[in-house]
């Protein structure tokens, strides 16, 4: 078995089911050593006992990506541990209550904030000075073209991906001239229970599974994917410059 990642060190936010899970699977399969971050113990768990089945080896972190020292504290014990990181996927992410901007409560915001876009910005302040101590860091976001969409009843949601799209092209930007390379994923319509939640009439067997989308994930963490600051489109299936008016 071909294994690209081999003594290389991925960590995975959002990882205990969907799409960070099937990523926390490619990637060990490809030889990462995955950390995996997740608030659910559980899913976790059922997450470690596949890769070992796989014959790849995880290491489990129960953490809210709202825990901002947590996010802290875990890149200490990575520097302490590794001295590095190669791979980072921030795929944990929420949609929060689709309505009315008018309608959405405080509380709801702000929680879509700290997640979807603080969190991340924290995940990049934090392992940045690892990704450059690898011989060639890898960061990957994932995002949706909901952002540019101006879709009735997801403005919320749409604001914390154009956001993270901001953030992450600034951040590729910035580190233009280094061994690190940052882009955004978009998976598009995925079956997950996110997006299932949000379309309750879509027959889920239409949908391209969270294994799909790994796959085709796994490629943008290898030495070899030099694009940065891109956004690369599932059904597109290749980079593009701008997310598609779909």
């Amino acid at each position: 078995m071909c294994r690209p990642l081999s003594d290389r060190i991925a960590l995975i936010t959002g990882a205990s089911r969907g799409i960070g899970a099937a990523a926390a699977l490619a990637l060990a399969q490809a030889g990462a050593h995955v950390v995996t971050v997740a608030r659910t113990v559980g899913g976790l768990e059922e997450l470690d006992d596949k890769i070992k089945a796989a014959g790849g080896s995880a290491t489990l972190v129960p953490l809210d990506m709202k825990d901002s020292d947590g996010i802290a504290r875990l890149a200490l014990a990575l520097n302490e541990r590794y001295r590095r990181l190669d791979v980072l996927i921030g795929n944990a992410g929420i949609l929060g209550p689709l309505s009315p901007l008018g309608h959405l409560e405080p509380k709801d915001w702000d929680n879509l904030i700290a997640v979807n876009v603080t969190a991340n910005w924290q995940l990049i302040r934090c392992m940045d000075p690892l990704l450059r101590k690898a011989t060639a860091g890898r960061a990957l976001f994932l995002t949706s073209a909901v952002a540019y969409m101006g879709r009735a009843y997801w403005a919320a949601y749409a604001a914390t991906k154009a956001a993270l799209d901001a953030l992450v092209r600034g951040y590729a930007a910035e580190i233009a001239t280094t061994n690190v390379r940052a882009n955004l994923f978009s998976p598009g319509p995925t079956r997950t229970r996110m997006y299932l939640s949000a379309f309750p009439g879509v027959d889920p067997e239409t949908l391209p599974t969270p294994e799909e989308i790994a796959k085709a994930m796994v490629p943008l963490c290898l030495p070899t994917c030099t694009e940065t600051g891109r956004l690369y489109d599932f059904r597109a299936g290749r980079f593009l410059e701008f997310h598609p008016p779909s």
